[in-house]
């Protein structure tokens, strides 16, 4: 499924100041006031913060974010009543506004300008699909869904707790309150969920009691005589025929674990995809034994001084374009809220392979209107102008993308874990042991070294070790060259971006000058050749003419990591299969027998630093039963188990 390019909100005031909307011809709220009102309706109408007060997690789902007062009213709730649990706030919106414009709304409200600011530094570029952001270390998530609900919603997996029906009135915007719609949310809903709207339109109210709602009015706000309440009855669900003519919503999926007893781990492997699930485990409240066989994190693949951070497009827009897209920014969010982490969003410039490659660049910028805060395509004079080179093309240029190191990630995640995450480097896990009790991790002699109802397999090629039927993983050798120091003193004007094109160069404010990196699937040598050198040179005089000449490939330093990749090179994030237990070959990722308690973060590629900070918040969401952070058919897409079905429905 394509995504729609996303039309942004145009600021416009109605005749009494009141935000408004030219799109839906109806103002954004009350002119009595949208704060009052997000306070009265949906937060009293929901009987919050009295509800979420002793819960350990509390999930809220809104139609319709527009200015974000009433998820900055919520927030503002939350904080003064000293709530023990975690918030999450999933709200959707078709027409976003853009940054500076949200900035002046929001600034008519001074209360909240220490939330409001916190919002605005996070706000993602206008890019559509599930935004996720994290405020007050973690206890309160805003997942943002940008797009047309209709679209979004029956891709969200959630249990929700309570429902804030907003958006513009019925007559305006008939889509955001159809039957199909409500069915969708209703399904979400726990037994016993609320909703409270300002809408009394009977259509609504019929809809909503067919669905298992019981109805309350209660007083309104302001001017509005009369608004709605409702409880979900317990035990009831919405039909699963939902409205003749309608598409109704899958229900949940089963693959989201149940949430467990305990909260321990087993983390075996801590490069990038060990200590990201670490932290974000440790930030739930849970306690996690990090195992790793070197004397320290950071050894192996995301062991190199330096990577690059851009995301993937294509013209389609194609799933792995999407998934990309969503954990490129979200890992830009996290690594700048990391303490200590070693990076600078300096910007990327990939060059166009030939003119048909040019073409194509420009033309997917044009088919997917993506925004110039995200993504642009340079002609070659623009682009020679930015980099203050020649060049053989123009190329897609990312302002927000740069280089990051690796190795200052990982002990950035470990400190953020803090005492939660006991690490045991020089430790090496070589066998596992189901137990009526979890798992049991035991060393090369047999001793026991941990037990806990999970594992989490985080050591890319390695796991297969550790498995009784092996996973579809290939080793990928990848070669990079250390450029003389002469290189980086030499170059008029100084390199102040990454550049890539089959290759990539990192600028000298990164440190080392890296050039890289070959690609040899199915090869597992750790030694340095001096043909790899020669290969990354001609790399980097593809990227800047000219700019290799005098280096003698023979006398160049470098290093070898490994990374890991499956066929669709699409990561293995999730609960593994049972490949053991009798399944059918009609069998879906719903119903394929699990290894409970056996989970994998495998299969990063070399897009370790893009894929491995929301894979984290992915399997950690799935672990504790919390809303994910990205659409359903994404998550299914990294689903561990979906190759195993395939050989099921090949009968192999």
């Amino acid at each position: 499924m394509m995504s729609s390019p996303l039309v942004p909100a145009e600021p416009a005031a109605a005749g009494d100041g009141t935000p408004y909307s030219t799109t839906y011809d109806d103002v954004y709220h009350t002119a009595h006031g949208g704060l009052e009102q997000a306070r009265h309706v949906f937060l009293a109408g929901n009987d919050l913060p009295a509800r979420w007060i002793g819960s350990d997690s509390f999930v809220i789902c809104e139609t319709g974010f527009g200015l974000g007062l009433t998820f900055l009213a919520t927030w503002q709730a939350w904080r003064e009543s000293k709530a023990r649990g975690r918030l999450h706030f999933v709200s959707v919106e078709k027409h976003p506004f853009r940054r500076d414009d949200l900035a002046a709304l929001l600034a008519r409200y001074p209360e909240l300008a220490p939330l409001s600011r916190e919002l605005l530094r996070q706000w993602p570029p206008l890019t559509p699909g599930f935004h996720r952001l994290h405020f007050d270390d973690g206890r309160l998530t805003l997942t943002l869904l940008f797009g047309d609900a209709q679209a979004l919603l029956p891709q969200l997996v959630a249990n929700i707790d309570a429902v804030y029906l907003d958006g513009f009135a019925p007559s305006k915007n008939p889509g955001l309150w159809s039957s199909a719609l409500l069915a969708t949310v209703t399904r979400l809903c726990r037994p016993n969920a609320t909703l409270a709207t300002w809408s009394v339109a009977g259509d609504l109210r019929r809809t909503l009691e067919h669905g298992g709602w019981q109805l309350q009015r209660r007083r309104g706000f302001a001017a509005k005589r009369e608004m709605l309440v409702g409880r979900l009855e317990n035990g009831v669900t919405c039909p699963r025929s939902g409205v003749p003519g309608t598409q109704s919503a899958p229900a949940p999926t089963s693959f989201m674990a149940q949430p467990p007893r305990e909260r321990r781990a087993i983390v075996i492997g801590a490069g990038l995809a060990g200590t990201a699930i670490s932290e974000r485990l440790a930030n739930r409240g849970w306690h996690v034994d990090l195992f790793e066989r070197h004397a320290a994190p950071a050894q192996e693949a995301s062991g190199n001084p330096t990577g690059i951070l851009l995301p993937h497009l294509a013209k389609d827009d194609a799933l792995a374009a999407r998934l990309s897209r969503a954990c490129y920014l979200y890992a830009l969010r996290r690594f700048a809220d990391l303490t200590d982490v070693r990076w600078s969003p300096c910007g990327v410039l990939q060059v166009a392979r030939d003119a048909a490659h040019e073409a194509l660049q420009r033309a997917t910028v044009q088919q997917l209107q993506l925004p110039a805060d995200f993504a642009g395509f340079l002609e070659q004079d623009a682009a020679q102008a930015q980099v203050g080179r020649p060049l053989a093309h123009g190329g897609w240029w990312f302002p927000g993308g740069g280089w990051v190191s690796p190795g200052s990630v990982c002990a950035a995640l470990l400190a953020a874990g803090g005492e939660r995450v006991h690490t045991h480097f020089g430790t090496e896990v070589s066998s596992l042991r189901q137990t009526a009790g979890g798992w049991q991790a035991f060393d090369g002699a047999g001793a026991l070294l941990a037990g806990a109802p999970h594992v989490i397999l985080a050591n890319a090629y390695a796991a297969n070790r550790l498995l009784p039927h092996a996973l579809p993983l290939t080793p990928i050798r990848g070669q990079i060259s250390y450029l003389p120091d002469r290189f980086a003193e030499s170059v008029e004007p100084p390199l102040r971006h990454v550049i890539c094109r089959s290759g990539y160069i990192t600028p000298p404010q990164a440190g080392t000058v890296c050039v890289g990196a070959s690609f040899d699937s199915g090869d597992a040598d750790l030694q340095i050749r001096a043909a790899d050198h020669a290969g990354n040179l001609q790399r980097l005089d593809e990227l800047l003419p000219g700019a290799a000449r005098g280096i003698d490939a023979t006398l160049l330093d470098g290093r070898v990591g490994l990374r890991t990749a499956a066929p669709d090179r699409l990561p293995l994030i999730g609960t593994l299969p049972d490949t053991d237990a009798v399944a059918v070959s009609a069998a879906t990722l719903d119903s394929v027998p699990r290894r409970a308690g056996l989970h994998a973060m495998l299969g990063l590629s070399a897009r370790g630093l893009v894929w491995a900070p929301l894979a984290a918040e992915l399997l950690a969401s799935q672990l504790d039963d919390e809303p994910l952070p990205i659409e359903r058919e994404l998550a299914r897409a990294v689903d561990p188990a979906r190759f195993h079905l395939r050989a099921l429905r090949r009968g192999t």
